[in-house]
């Protein structure tokens, strides 16, 4: 009985311990790797031959816009930018077309059918001319000095076993609340969370699928993304972590993002990515299980996933058992238990605020120098969105994982809507 109670127990505070664990790995990463390989651009002696690949299906309202940023904005000079057009049905081929026309670095694979986009960029990394290549989503827009940033990590001396760096996510669009609230949880995951991974055991859960830079050749060596994956960017971090070569995170290059501005985009958007970590925990689980020592760096990863899917469903199936239970103590007249059960949970949720605010807090002050602790006001919402959306997603997207890790998933994509005014 006592394991029991004490399992409960910790599946209870799960979001508390959570948060500060994550703020005891940040204080690490402060105290021992801060700073570590951070080279500046101008000591960047020469420039490799870099791709830039975008896989986009139907993105007429932002490829123009992005492409001729990246194509007459950056400070690089050796590098292409290579469009794989993923079976676009919409203005995207004639756009290409016509930049092509004006844009001799720019090349263009068309594929006929939708099929994804690893699918998209595995076929992409062989036309690839360079030895690099920086995977860039159509709304994306890395800072000018990004790909210089990028180079001073691969050629560090610590950089020759670097599979992927990955940049700094700075939210673009932060006119309305849900915007506002998505720039302090991108700064707490990838100010708090990546930096903490990066100081347990020097390594990621995911990369940012919207602008992380691999080198080819480890690519390749795990052979390309997994194409019938939800997220394709979780898993190869997975894939090259077990092959012991290196995911990087680097804090000090920025990239700008947009983010979904609907509560039905951006829930779409985390049944997605849950899916895919479900899927990656399915595929690695018993791997690890049977040979802990030989995979003992990955364990971390491995733990953290179990107890957040585990919670997932411990925090709805105890959820729906309060609020019926509650309701059963209302109409039997036993008001004291209603309001003791009411006054309990507020206490709970007040330390799980308390914790999580102390966590964004720590990722504000670290993340671009203090410049969005303005924000700090919109962490509530952040934290009690995300509270209810994230174990909801796991939940409702578990079966569907498990049909993917028997043989029946698919990476196709659908396009997430676009406004004429994204970029800018």
């Amino acid at each position: 009985m006592s394991f029991v109670v004490i399992i409960n127990l910790i599946l209870c505070l799960y979001p508390i311990l959570g948060a500060m664990f994550w703020l005891c790995g940040a204080f690490a990463y402060v105290l021992f790797h801060r700073g570590e390989d951070r080279n500046q651009p101008s000591k960047l002696t020469n420039e490799p031959f870099i791709t830039i690949m975008i896989p986009a299906h139907n993105e007429e309202v932002v490829i123009r816009k992005t492409l001729e940023y990246l194509l007459t904005q950056l400070n690089y000079h050796n590098y292409e930018v290579l469009v794989m057009d993923d079976g676009s049905t919409d203005h995207t081929p004639q756009i290409l077309a016509e930049l092509q026309k004006e844009y001799s670095r720019l090349r263009v694979i068309r594929i006929e059918e939708n099929q994804g986009k690893a699918h998209a960029f595995n076929i992409g990394m062989f036309f690839a001319k360079g030895e690099y290549i920086l995977s860039n989503d159509a709304d994306t827009l890395p800072e000018k000095d990004a790909l210089k940033k990028y180079m001073c990590y691969f050629t560090s001396p610590q950089g020759i076993n670097y599979a992927a760096v990955t940049a700094n996510m700075d939210v673009y669009n932060r006119s309305t609340l849900l915007g506002k609230s998505q720039t302090v949880e991108f700064s707490s995951i990838v100010g708090i969370i990546k930096r903490s991974q990066t100081a347990i055991n020097n390594t990621m859960y995911a990369y940012s699928g919207a602008n992380t830079m691999y080198r080819r050749d480890f690519l390749i060596s795990v052979g390309g993304f997994r194409q019938d994956r939800a997220t394709e960017d979780i898993s190869i971090a997975w894939d090259h972590t077990f092959m012991n070569i290196t995911p990087k995170f680097a804090p000090d290059i920025i990239f700008h993002m947009n983010v979904p501005e609907t509560f039905r985009d951006l829930y779409k958007q985390r049944k997605r990515w849950a899916q895919g970590g479900t899927e990656v925990w399915l595929t690695n689980f018993t791997k690890i299980i049977r040979h802990p020592w030989q995979h003992r760096f990955v364990i971390p990863m491995l733990a953290d996933t179990t107890l957040s899917i585990i919670w997932s469903f411990f925090f709805w199936i105890t959820s729906i058992i309060f609020l019926l239970t509650m309701c059963y103590f209302l109409f039997t007249g036993n008001d004291e238990r209603v309001w003791h059960g009411i006054v309990m949970s507020m206490i709970f949720v007040n330390f799980q605020l308390i914790a999580g605010l102390m966590q964004i807090l720590a990722a504000l002050i670290l993340d671009f120098r203090g410049t969005k602790l303005r924000y700090l006001a919109f962490a509530p919402l952040y934290l009690l969105v995300t509270w209810l959306i994230n174990p909801l997603t796991i939940v409702t997207t578990f079966p569907k994982a498990i049909k993917t890790i028997m043989g029946y998933g698919s990476g196709k994509w659908v396009s997430p809507e676009r406004k004429a005014d994204s970029n800018g």
